[in-house]
């Protein structure tokens, strides 16, 4: 093909195409305010969001689920480097040793729980008045190891423990992993551990009495984005009525008209979410003392996900309701229910 013609078809192609855009400008128009605008929006927000979560969030090494600031014990954490105490500490045996907290239980009794603990060390409680803190003795530095497995063990050392504590106990005020007291030149660490319970025991036993004879609960609700997208074509007179209009248009309009009908859908989409969420948490509501709304979280399925995550509180014996409600729910096409406990309170607190 010689130059010339080439230059001819491209100024064919580039009037043909402007017209194209003269005759549809005012549905180009409204198309970049409703779709692209907004989803160019979302995607830069999204990115900065992400951007500030990597610049701002640790990973956690046990479960993220730890005491409020105004529960936390004097406690000793050295940084990650300091694999050794301090000279100080060597110098002061009783600041160099602490006492390793799982949990406040609701009962003044001394008790012992066998070699149960973390790396099989012996768990006992401490009281004061009609309170104790359940421990073990051991060095006054975190528990770290670059090895997940080992630290997965502690994990479910620890949580076996205040499981423990809540069975024999009844309530308990779970403390997140690697709490440690520790003691000082003057006072040992089994001092300072009751000193901190006496100072805070009023707000320990207000803490007790909310979560008295109840349990935790987690609730995960999912849908499949899939079946539920097939059902809003199903139903929107106004997505029947863009995808009818589609098959009418020349190829290039065509794929403008299907980026709107994609637009619409994902509001569409959204928009039931929102109403789904609210229906829901309302009906579990209904059967809880107190809920909390948790982050949601990824599945690793692309048509898979999670619209609810829930932290519930209720009486340990009063899960019959909530169950069959769940239920309920889980048997709606499209959707899904994750449901389990019941756990010691964590998330209550």
């Amino acid at each position: 093909m010689s130059i010339k013609m080439k230059k001819i078809i491209e100024k064919m192609v580039r009037q043909e195409i402007r017209g194209i855009l003269a005759e549809n400008e005012a549905a180009i128009e409204e198309m970049v305010k409703r779709s692209l605008l907004p989803e160019l929006k979302a995607a830069v927000r999204e990115s900065v969001y992400k951007a500030m979560e990597d610049l701002t969030e640790k990973p956690p090494v046990s479960d993220p689920r730890s005491p409020p600031s105004d529960l936390e014990p004097p406690t000793s954490k050295p940084g990650p480097s300091e694999s050794e105490p301090p000279q100080s500490a060597i110098r002061n045996p009783q600041s160099a040793m602490g006492r390793y907290l799982y949990c406040i239980a609701d009962t003044g009794d001394t008790a012992s729980f066998g070699n149960i603990g973390i790396e099989e060390n012996e768990v006992y409680s401490i009281p004061y008045k009609t309170v104790c803190a359940v421990v073990h003795n051991c060095l006054a530095r975190p528990y770290e190891s670059e090895d997940k497995e080992i630290v997965k063990g502690w994990v479910l050392s620890h949580q076996g423990v205040v499981d423990a504590a809540w069975e024999r106990f009844g309530t308990v005020i779970p403390m997140g992993f690697d709490t440690i007291v520790q003691g000082n030149a003057s006072v040992d660490p089994e001092e300072n551990m009751k000193k901190w319970l006496k100072d805070d025991y009023d707000n320990l036993k207000a803490k007790i009495e909310k979560v008295r004879d109840r349990a935790e609960y987690g609730v995960q609700l999912f849908w499949d984005r899939k079946t539920i997208a097939e059902r809003i074509s199903g139903e929107s007179s106004e997505i029947k009525a863009l995808n009818e209009e589609i098959k009418s248009k020349p190829k290039g309009i065509a794929y403008m008209y299907r980026q709107k009908l994609e637009a619409l859908l994902r509001k569409e989409i959204e928009d039931r979410a929102d109403g789904y969420f609210k229906e829901f948490y309302g009906k579990i509501t209904l059967y809880t003392d107190d809920v909390r709304v948790e982050k949601t979280k990824k599945t690793g399925e692309e048509e898979k996900q999670m619209l609810l995550n829930l932290s519930c509180l209720l009486p340990k014996e009063g899960s019959k309701g909530l169950g069959e409600e769940l239920e309920k729910i889980d048997a709606l096409e499209g959707f899904s229910v994750r449901y389990t406990g019941p756990w010691p309170p964590y998330s209550f607190v």
